[in-house]
């Protein structure tokens, strides 16, 4: 179970890297995706309405509503940290007892990410972008203390999707 950082009981260790990034990454949309996203939100809605699948339709209308409240909120700075003992992702400190393993996916400029495996059922992965960092040097200490996942070669398939749909 991660820790609450501020409970003064934990000792996250010595930090060895350490930056902020951004909650979620917020995309440039232009009035065409807008136009995309509209058009096809109101076709899931008609289609929901003519089969009389009246859940479909609120599914739908809550995702229009989700998806325009989070645009219209800019993402936090959150603080990430790899340290001696574990890391730490905002206010949560993982042990890497708690991990079961990490992976990098470096295709730059478009990704440049740590991917973090958890020993849990409920999350079972947290990302990181690397922004400048240097991945070598952030493997080479990590493999110190988990097993780096050597098949892991693509970005996860709903990573990808986010990205091109432009709906992280």
């Amino acid at each position: 179970m991660p820790k609450d950082l501020s409970k003064e009981d934990i000792n996250p260790g010595r930090i060895v890297y350490a930056w902020t990034v951004k909650e979620y990454e917020k995309y440039d949309r232009s009035h065409r995706w807008y136009l995309a996203t509209g058009i096809a939100l109101a076709a899931f809605l008609a289609f929901a309405l003519l089969s009389g699948n009246y859940l479909f339709a609120l599914v739908i209308i809550l995702f229009g509503i989700v998806l325009y409240l989070h645009d219209m909120q800019e993402p936090m700075d959150v603080y990430f940290a790899i340290t001696d003992t574990g890391i730490i992702l905002g206010r949560r400190y993982y042990r890497f007892s708690e991990l079961k393993n990490f992976w990098l996916i470096y295709n730059p400029p478009e990704i440049k990410t740590i991917y973090f495996t958890l020993n849990s059922v409920v999350k079972h992965r947290l990302q990181v972008p690397l922004l400048e960092y240097d991945p070598r040097a952030i493997r080479d200490h990590l493999n110190q203390y988990l097993t780096e996942d050597l098949e892991q070669e693509e970005e996860p398939l709903s990573d990808t999707l986010a990205r091109v749909f432009k709906i992280h």
